[in-house]
């Protein structure tokens, strides 16, 4: 009998089969991406069937739940359950897009960085010390008005723009301060994304396949993305899965400043700040987005724990 038939057969798995496992077998993590996925979809969808969120009735005004309006309707008689999920869609948008943003700028300035070592290193180091230094904050803030001219001379050719015309075209009003947000904020989000891929950049650099790929005169810019940035995914994923709750929360508290989204537009923060304006007479306008964008926030930490227990090599080793 041949060594093949008596010993059984193993198939290896690889790292990230190996992360994905772990991950199922984290309960909190999966309970928060299913969560997550969920409340996406309803976002995504539940506009389309839902009453919209901008009819108004005034003769109506605010009401609490009732069979007609399952979450009631706020001062103006809009359905809040469909500003509630218009306003979960600009919120996860707002976090999503502005996290890429950070994630994009971070990486490459950070592998640049790293790589590059030397003075080069230093001076783009000490700018990011520099931005440190600043708070966050004002930061946004001073950006915002820097930009909202361009943003509202944006708005303003839309509304002009007759080609698009008709209640289709009305959906984008708005649309300026959206991308106003995704720029501020992505702005000052990607330092601390940048430290990190630096300090891994550092050490991946001293590898043999690195050296290997100079000696064969592969460019530095083939070695940072092609061979560098791949072996960086691990970190990468999991600080931007922490980074889209963190931006919620900016963008929530920016609205509460009244530099969030503009009416008839919505998000959660907006919402949030409306419902405590007028907390004691008309509890649900504040308990129902609010226990929305909590929940929300709650299922992303979850499924960013649960991403980096099941990233972590020292995890994987235990």
């Amino acid at each position: 009998m041949s060594a093949s038939a008596t010993i059984p057969s193993q198939v290896g798995r690889s790292p990230w089969q190996d992360a994905w496992l772990r991950l199922r077998k984290n309960r909190l993590a999966v309970a928060g991406a299913g969560l997550v996925v969920a409340f996406a979809l309803l976002c995504a969808l539940g506009p389309l069937f839902a009453q919209s969120y901008q009819v108004q009735n005034l003769n109506l005004g605010a009401k609490g739940p009732s069979a007609t309006h399952w979450l009631g309707t706020d001062t103006l008689g809009r359905d809040l359950l469909a500003r509630i999920l218009y306003g979960g869609r600009i919120s996860l948008l707002v976090g999503l897009v502005a996290s890429l943003v950070a994630l994009l700028i971070g990486v490459t300035y950070g592998a640049v960085a790293g790589y590059a070592g030397g003075a080069t290193d230093r001076v783009m180091m000490r700018g990011v010390d520099i931005l440190y230094a600043l708070p966050f904050t004002i930061f946004v803030i001073l950006l915002m008005v820097f930009l909202k001219e361009p943003m509202q001379r944006f708005d303003a050719w839309l509304r002009n723009y007759e080609l698009l015309g008709g209640r289709p075209f009305a959906e984008l009003q708005g649309v300026g301060k959206v991308l106003l947000l995704f720029a501020a904020i992505g702005a000052v989000e990607w330092l601390t994304m940048a430290r990190i891929v630096r300090g891994q950049v550092l050490a991946i650099k001293q590898m043999d396949y690195i050296a290997a790929a100079r000696t064969m005169g592969v460019g530095n810019g083939r070695i940072i993305f092609r061979h560098m940035v791949p072996n960086l995914l691990g970190p990468v994923i999991v600080y931007t899965s922490l980074t889209i709750p963190a931006v919620m929360l900016l963008e929530s508290f920016l609205s509460f400043l009244g530099l969030g989204v503009e009416a008839p537009m919505s998000s959660l923060g907006t919402l949030i700040k409306d419902g405590a304006e007028r907390m004691e007479e008309y509890w649900w306008l504040l308990v129902f987005p609010g226990g929305a964008f909590s929940l929300t926030l709650l299922a992303l930490n979850f499924l960013g724990d649960g991403l980096r227990d099941a990233l972590d090599v020292r995890t994987a080793k235990e």
